[in-house]
């Protein structure tokens, strides 16, 4: 049986819309913008483990610039820090320049629960001879935005390359703190967290260095130490929701984002072939369902974000819509394509035959055109007899043993109910003659059940006598008319 137009390209639509959704996930697998939105809409708790010990601008004026007052200050501080039982400290202050006083601060700086920052390019190791804490790079992945998204466990060593990798700041003090965290270059999505009403966000390095703190606030705690300080050159960023945040405070962030599960981001591979089921089932929809699709995919994203999975909930729609939109640019085809074809048997209408001649008769004189017409008898009464899906029945029969002897640039066509119509391209006389002798053999074969049946081919060419298509179909009319009367005398 002869598939329709329709059906053929509603076939051909499932593997396009799985290519193009599988080739979509793969130029675009991340979502910044959704996640940004998630991580606003659907913040994290705050976070009881880590608390912020910030250089504010009282202890800037109690003890002066950073870079000029004594750093016993630091070992003052962190004492009071061990003291009230923290279980880990990280110093996000470049220590790296020599200063009076770094012998005595070896002892504190020596402790593996302490982590010392370096800055990018530094030379590995501890910042001063003697000091032997942990010490990672004091570095965060900025987007060209300005917003702070993500960060890493590790960096390339400035000048080694990949093969050398520099744990991160925050990455050492989490594993100081009991956590462990593999090294990787792979970005992290920093998590936004909400404030905590019921506690101060910051503690004043001044009130650590006195001791003004209750030890029970700080019991287990996990403690950054750096600038919070404003307007005095601090570093400063940009988070999700477009607040400037000092950079101390976005390390305890991430610092809190590998103390939590972390995100799962879905393989390539999954994530291309749900990209393709996406498309495949808003083309199997057919019709605006694939939007609706599209908005559950999207919809989606929320209840895995809280599940600690990253949905690229936009691609998906996308995909959703890649398919959605095939549907459309089918059903557009199938629109314009109908008023030129005949659904039942696959040719072309009257519509498309006049068309067809028309663009081919100005090369008629060196590519001369035939034109084979065939008439069926008894069709009306298998109709009348059998009903009309035993006459299509015979039509497709009919229309599949004309089209056996098609060749290559001919065109064939449903000129009426039981007529048809064979458009031949570059026809001698000998060629047209053969071919419609083999068309009348084929068809007087044709039969069905107790219905007689009788077909009536006629042909006719281009030639000086032929000065229009009308001509032309006039012609070929006449020959058919011939053929069915000395049929119809012999019988």
């Amino acid at each position: 049986m002869r598939s329709s137009p329709e059906r053929s390209l509603a076939a051909l639509t499932v593997p396009v819309a799985a290519v193009l959704a599988a080739l979509l996930t793969l130029a675009a697998p991340d979502n910044e913008r959704l996640w940004d939105a998630l991580n606003r809409a659907l913040p994290a708790p705050p976070d009881p483990r880590v608390l912020v010990v910030g250089i504010d601008e009282a202890s800037l004026r109690d003890y002066g610039r950073i870079g000029s007052w004594p750093r016993d200050l630091y070992s003052q501080a962190l004492r009071t820090l061990n003291d009230a039982g923290v279980s880990a400290i990280g110093v996000n202050v470049l220590l790296s320049d020599p200063a009076v006083g770094d012998e005595r601060l070896r002892t504190i700086f020596s402790r593996p629960n302490v982590v010392l920052a370096t800055a990018p390019g530094d030379p590995t190791g501890p910042p001063r001879p003697g000091w032997t804490s942990p010490t990672g790079v004091s570095l965060l992945n900025i987007s060209p935005d300005g917003v702070v998204r993500t960060f890493q466990t590790a960096y390339a060593a400035g000048d080694a390359g990949q093969d050398v990798l520099v744990p991160s700041f925050a990455r050492q003090v989490a594993v100081a703190a009991g956590r462990s965290a593999p090294l990787a270059l792979t970005p992290r999505l920093l998590r936004y967290r909400q404030p905590d009403p019921q506690r101060l966000p910051v503690l004043s390095f001044r009130d650590v260095v006195n001791g003004n703190v209750r030890y029970g606030d700080l019991q287990g705690k996990v403690v950054i130490l750096g600038l919070t300080a404003d307007g005095l050159g601090g570093p400063a960023v940009r988070d999700v929701s477009g607040q400037v945040v000092p950079a101390v405070q976005m390390q305890a962030r991430a610092v809190s984002s590998l103390l939590d599960a972390p995100f799962l981001r879905l393989h390539w591979g999954i994530l291309m072939l749900l990209g393709a089921l996406s498309a495949v089932a808003a083309v199997l929809a057919r019709g605006l369902w694939g939007f609706a699709l599209a908005l559950l995919l999207l919809a989606l994203s929320a209840p895995l974000w809280l599940g600690n999975v990253l949905l690229p909930g936009v691609t998906l729609s996308l995909c959703a819509i890649v398919g959605t939109a095939l549907v459309m640019g089918e059903r557009g085809w199938n629109l314009r394509t109908l008023t030129m074809r005949d659904p039942l048997t696959g040719f072309g209408n009257r519509v498309a035959f006049t068309r067809a001649v028309e663009q081919r008769w100005q090369g008629r004189s060196e590519r001369p055109l035939g034109l084979i017409l065939v008439d069926l008898s008894g069709f009306r009464k298998v109709n009348d007899a059998y009903g009309h899906a035993a006459g299509d029945d015979l039509l497709r029969d009919l229309s599949a043993r004309i089209g056996q002897h098609k060749r290559r640039g001919d065109l064939l066509f449903r000129w009426g109910p039981d007529e048809f119509a064979v458009l031949l391209d570059n026809a001698g006389p000998q060629e047209l003659a053969t071919i419609t002798q083999r068309i009348q053999e084929s068809l007087d074969a044709l039969s069905f059940r107790e219905v007689p049946l009788r077909a009536s081919v006629g042909a006719a060419r281009t030639g000086p006598e032929i000065r229009s298509p009308t001509e032309l179909v006039e012609a070929a009319s006449r020959s058919r008319y011939r053929v069915k009367y000395q049929r119809l005398q012999r019988s």
